[in-house]
């Protein structure tokens, strides 16, 4: 069972595409995180999404708002796609143990070996604020992105003084 807006999102640390570690924590504090989960590189529909996510990706630099891929595919693989179709932001490999993290935020599919499609959008307090998470061969919606995003800069703004 996926992890529960409000939630305070478990930290880990895996390779990018590049072999560099990235630990969730090291945004904390700094800027909020958009954590996606993807079943596999190179596949027709993760290839469709993610190159509809760097069509779109001024939308979370607008607010700052790192963008992070993540699928249980190999870093290598991970960086022949991201070079292949020009993404810039990092994908990393939760590739072992095998799917470890996907396990951790529930979406995890045993049955089939990998994650489904999973979107965490994460506060700079490290807290769950929304959350949208679909079957593997359903694509997630690009204003479903804008309503988590516009979400989570509700939590943040400041309150006016009266």
């Amino acid at each position: 069972m996926a992890l529960e807006i409000g939630s305070l999102a478990p930290d880990f640390e895996l390779p990018n595409q590049f072999g560099e570690h990235v630990r969730l924590s090291d945004f904390r504090g700094v800027r909020p995180v958009a954590l996606v989960f993807f079943p596999l590189a190179f596949s027709s529909g993760c290839t469709n999404e993610l190159c509809t996510l760097q069509d779109n990706i001024a939308m979370f630099q607008d607010q700052r708002v790192e963008l992070v891929g993540i699928s249980v595919d190999s870093k290598a693989t991970l960086r022949s796609f991201a070079e292949t179709h020009g993404y810039d932001f990092e994908l990393l490999a939760d590739f072992w143990p095998h799917g470890a993290v996907s396990k951790e935020y529930g979406v995890f599919l045993d049955k089939k070996g990998f994650a489904t499609r999973a979107t965490f959008v994460i506060d700079v307090h490290g807290r769950i604020k929304a959350s949208i998470i679909t079957e593997p061969g359903l694509q997630r919606d690009v204003a479903e992105y804008r309503e988590a995003l516009d979400r989570l800069a509700a939590c943040t703004a400041p309150v006016p003084v009266a």
